[in-house]
């Protein structure tokens, strides 16, 4: 690797001799000039990766020189040594004129410092990420052999969005694909866990062994805030939001809120009708076509027939709690830019609604839409860039400017969660079923479905897995980690096709284990 090069500026060089030397025998090519008029013919003339500058200098001072270093390479570190820690110099490193500065006398493992933080830290720093990667690796690797519960994976996956995360920070690093097999080991164990023990889940919500599943989060998480009459609660359902994405939207609010965070796990399928309606009724897809089957339709599982009756199906869910709400309940299904916008500027004629349930659908339109589009595939490729597409997004989205004004409401509660995530998938599995079975990628229900049991859950009998039943010769089946369905006919077409997109409706850690955000303003 070539020597950084440095370009020290100071009237007093001579006095700095040691220390420029010091630099040389830790492999630093230093270039040394007394004023500021040659520090910018230096600047003309070479590329610097760092400047030291003094601020006192006789002729053009520090600032001056700064300001003319700048307008030649705004990219340049500088770093200013001033012999008063003044607070002017401060709001310069802030307001990144200045990478950093030093208070005079300086010693050399001050300037040391500072070299390798600024020239070396990307490098340093990915280098220990891979050190802690590695150790961590091990003990993944090792829990996959355990019998975990619900908890210890939700553990694990959280350590594993956390180097997913990590990881696009330093592309440097080449350790992406063994993440990547390790979450594919880790969705095959997992699909295993959830095959084994989902059904006694059904039966048995409350427990201890038990983790919270979908018909339980405005119970447990929306309703008790609305115990205040004062209070003004806000919640949020993003659709097919992943913990990773979350977090990068987290990176935009935590100076607004406090924010906690709780996890639950998704009802099977993953998929909007049945989770998102779980989600807002707070019964299980075969309790809500028993007990409101005129809110229930029998038709294609589609968000336009499946989800048109969830501001009822709330509405019930708050009298069966017995809730009484100071005012009517307010619904908001934010489906086209135009809605959310809408929604934004309007945001404070709701801040005396008891209750306002938002429908946010971008994230799920994001996942569709990939799977249709060539420019989007070509944006978000991977996931790092799934999850910079997201970033951008929320940057500028009505959903962040609202939540941006609900900071001001003092007496705001907000929660906000999601009713799946999705994953990539990235593998095919034949299905052999009749014409008139569903269309979905990650789940089925038809007469007669075939699909070899590696690759998915196959349901006989739909009670037990609290779904509707639809007929006597009707089955489900559910895939598994990161596989797909696709039929015999025009196989390899739509196997190619349907390659590389996120879904939602099977059993995946990204599907299945959700977060739970309770925000209220700092």
């Amino acid at each position: 690797m070539k020597e950084k090069k440095i370009l020290w500026v100071d009237d007093e060089i001579e006095l700095l001799r040691s220390h420029i030397i010091f630099l040389s025998e830790k492999g630093f090519e230093v270039d040394t000039v007394t004023n500021g008029e040659d520090a910018v013919s230096s600047v003309r003339e070479k590329e610097y990766d760092l400047i030291f500058l003094d601020e006192m200098m006789a002729g053009m001072g520090g600032l001056a020189t700064l300001s003319q270093i700048k307008d030649i390479n705004p990219n340049i570190p500088v770093v200013m040594i001033t012999k008063n820690e003044e607070e002017s110099l401060m709001d310069e490193a802030i307001g990144g004129r200045i990478i950093d500065y030093l208070t005079k006398p300086v010693n050399p493992s001050q300037v040391l410092l500072v070299c390798k933080k600024i020239l070396e830290g990307k490098k340093i720093s990915g280098q220990y990420a891979a050190k802690d990667y590695l150790q961590d690796f091990n003990q993944i690797s090792h829990a996959f052999l355990n019998d975990m519960d619900f908890e210890e994976w939700k553990d694990i996956y959280l350590k594993l969005v956390s180097w997913d995360v990590e990881l696009d920070s330093h592309p440097e690093v080449d350790l992406r694909q063994t993440l990547n097999d390790q979450k594919k080991e880790g969705n095959k164990e997992f699909s295993k866990f959830v095959e084994r023990n989902y059904k006694g889940w059904l039966n048995s919500l409350g427990d201890a062994y038990t983790p919270t599943l979908s018909p339980e989060i405005v119970p447990k998480y929306v309703i008790p805030h609305l115990h205040d009459s004062n209070s003004s609660v806000f919640f949020f359902v993003i659709d097919c939001l992943r913990y990773d994405q979350w977090l990068i939207m987290e990176n935009h609010l935590r100076d607004l809120f406090r924010i906690e965070k709780e996890f639950y796990y998704a009802i099977l399928p993953t998929a909007t009708p049945y989770a998102r309606n779980s989600l807002f009724s707070g019964l299980f897809p075969s309790e809500i076509e028993k007990h409101y089957p005129d809110l229930w339709s029998s038709g294609d599982d589609d968000e336009k027939s499946m989800n048109k009756y969830e501001k009822e199906l709330l509405q019930k869910l708050l009298e069966r709690k017995r809730i009484k709400l100071r005012n009517e309940l307010k619904y908001i299904k934010i489906i086209d830019p135009e809605v959310g916008r809408n929604f934004e500027q309007n945001i404070l004629s709701y801040q005396n609604t008891h209750l306002t349930a938002v429908v946010v659908n971008f994230l799920d339109m994001i996942a569709h839409g990939r799977s249709d589009s060539d420019l989007l595939k070509e944006i978000a490729p991977d996931e790092p860039a799934y999850r910079s597409l997201t970033n951008t997004w929320f940057t500028h989205s009505s959903l962040l400017g609202s939540l941006k004004a609900l900071a001001k409401i003092k007496n705001a509660k907000i929660v906000i969660t999601t009713d799946h995530g999705s994953i990539r998938s990235l593998r095919g599995a034949k299905v052999l079923g009749d014409r008139e079975a569903s269309v979905n990628l990650r789940f089925k229900f038809g007469r007669n479905l075939k699909v070899d049991e590696k690759h998915a859950i196959y349901i006989k009998n739909a009670e037990e897995y609290k779904l509707p039943k639809r007929g006597v010769t009707i089955n489900y089946i559910i895939a598994k980690e990161d596989f797909y369905f696709v039929y015999p006919t025009d196989y390899h077409k739509y196997l190619t096709y349907y390659k590389d997109t996120f879904q939602h409706g099977g059993i995946s850690m990204e599907e299945m284990i959700l977060p739970v955000i309770t925000m209220e303003p700092k």
